[in-house]
């Protein structure tokens, strides 16, 4: 099997349907499976996947377990090449996963990739490329971990001379809306920690997939709609918890013992060299 295309959703029953219709026609000439978990959702998200999706899997959390876990419940069965982390709020283009398989299957040193996002506006979200948001930046360079993400280029993000929308170029970090894994690079640096339920697991995995000497990359040359609904309000105690803490656990987990990143044939006493596609 070529691909499995994992979606969890958390009371999307609108967006998911929408998601899951764009997939599906994304893959009409792939083998492909499709893997949904719910995430105890409350609205009529299992009835729309039972009615409209009934020939997928569907996994139905009885309690809210978090995006991580719940992605590694389906990583758990997944039997594909490739493996597709992407979530419930977003489009996908109907070349994007013909396209994005072509670019990994030449490209036998990426462990993951990342495309071009887009606001239902049209707009470009910036995250496509760098991975994460201002908040995490500032994090990244408050507590000097910005070294080890050299290709984020975090402290020239204004600059006009770094990747470009249109430019395919390696990254430090694939952005978890729309996460395209090599399945024999997960195995051997595991899953998602779930320490990070909602928040910074994409980064962690991107991060562990680099250190263990392949490649993630920005491929711009599709896109998906990203509509950015966040599954909890910014205002409440539990994002704040769930997101702040991420920046936390990261920095215990690698600020006092920082791994040195594996580059075949590249001495680390050198920086890495950018690899970027014009």
């Amino acid at each position: 099997m070529k691909l499995s295309v994992i979606v969890v959703n958390y009371n999307m029953c609108a967006l998911l349907k929408q998601s899951l219709n764009s997939l599906t026609t994304a893959c009409n000439n792939i083998d492909y499976e499709l893997i949904i978990v719910d995430d105890a959702s409350t609205d009529r998200s299992v009835a729309m996947v039972h009615k409209e999706f009934a020939d997928n899997a569907l996994i139905v959390n009885e309690k809210t377990l978090g995006v991580a876990k719940s992605r590694n419940l389906a990583l758990s069965s997944a039997r594909g090449e490739y493996v597709l982390l992407v979530n419930a709020d977003t489009i996908t283009a109907s070349n994007t996963l013909e396209s994005t398989l072509s670019f990994m299957d030449m490209h036998q040193d990426a462990g993951a990739l990342g495309v071009r996002m887009l606001t239902p506006q049209g707009r470009f979200l910036h995250i496509a490329r760098r991975g994460f948001n201002r908040t995490w930046e500032g994090f990244f360079s408050i507590t000097g971990l910005a070294k080890q993400f050299p290709k984020s280029r975090i402290y020239k993000h204004l600059k006009d001379n770094w990747v470009d929308e249109f430019e395919t170029a390696e990254v430090d970090v694939v952005n978890g809306a729309f996460m395209l894994l090599r399945n024999s690079v997960l195995q051997q640096v595991g899953g998602l920690d779930e320490r990070f339920a909602y928040f910074g697991h994409d980064i962690d995995l991107s991060y562990r997939i680099r250190l263990a000497g392949y490649k993630n990359y920005y491929f711009p040359k599709t896109y998906i709609i990203n509509f950015r609904k966040q599954v909890q309000s910014k205002f409440t105690w539990s994002y704040i918890r769930h997101f702040y803490g991420a920046m936390f656990i990261f920095a215990g987990k690698y600020m006092f013992s920082m791994p040195e990143i594996k580059l075949p044939g590249v001495p680390q006493l050198f920086a890495p060299k950018y690899e970027v596609e014009r």
